[in-house]
């Protein structure tokens, strides 16, 4: 049975035990800063021992709450400071297909013309436009819905930004893609501006990059188009 004196006894062992942890933990005096670039550290460090493209997205996508509070507090305060912790979670919600949730970063980097971390090897617009094309493009090809509203709105963000021709390619490819899936679900009465703009974008990507594979579904589009147009329309083209 535990005597009184034994349970003081633990009580303060525990107390010192803990304090000595305490005094012997190098974040003991660190900023929330400090902590997060600590707990982002260990999070990297996880990842690098998972092989897995797939796995490390569900890794990302299970630690990306933990970076909730912090990067709500950066959006609040609007004073567009450097921040590798936010840059970071930017680029994780992205990898994990949350458009939405990437969103506002996105636009408060790009607004305050914040930077990547050096790891990354690119400016801010252009990551943003070429990893949102890649996921976006990706998630067409395997036939799972994409935010078309939030593609929309990164292609307006990042319009008057300098990046490489072959990543606006690529970004109007995605929109072209997006588009295109879309048909199907759009109103009869409808379908045929939805493919006039997958076509239009299509068109742009080709013209900006010849090798951003987009001639084949160009091909198809204009087919679409072409089977769909009203008898005398498709009459009128013949006779030109």
């Amino acid at each position: 049975m535990s005597s009184p004196a034994r349970n003081h006894y633990l009580r303060v062992t525990a107390s010192q035990t803990a304090a000595a942890e305490e005094a012997a933990n190098p974040l003991r005096h660190a900023t929330g800063h400090e902590l997060m670039l600590a707990q982002l550290a260990e999070h990297k460090r996880q990842l690098k021992q998972i092989q897995s493209i797939e796995r490390k997205a569900d890794a990302k996508r299970a630690m990306l709450p933990e970076y909730a509070a912090w990067v709500q507090g950066v959006l609040e305060s609007g004073a567009g400071l450097q921040d590798e912790v936010f840059m970071t979670v930017m680029v994780w919600y992205i990898d994990v297909g949350d458009f939405a949730a990437a969103l506002p970063l996105a636009t408060y980097a790009i607004r305050h013309g914040l930077v990547m971390p050096d790891t990354y090897q690119r400016t801010t617009a252009c990551l943003i436009a070429e990893e949102y094309s890649t996921m976006a493009v990706k998630a067409v090809e395997a036939g799972q819905p994409v935010d078309a509203a939030a593609l929309g709105e990164i292609a307006e963000l990042v319009a008057d930004q300098d990046m490489p021709d072959e990543v606006r390619a690529k970004l109007h490819k995605a929109l072209g893609y997006v588009h295109s899936s879309r048909i199907d679900s759009t109103p009869e009465d409808r379908r045929q501006s939805q493919r006039e703009a997958a076509l239009g974008h299509l068109r742009r990507a080709l013209e900006l990059h010849d090798k951003v594979g987009v001639k084949k579904d160009i091909e198809r589009l204009e087919r679409e188009i072409k089977n769909a147009a009203p008898a005398g329309a498709k009459e009128g083209d013949g006779r030109g």
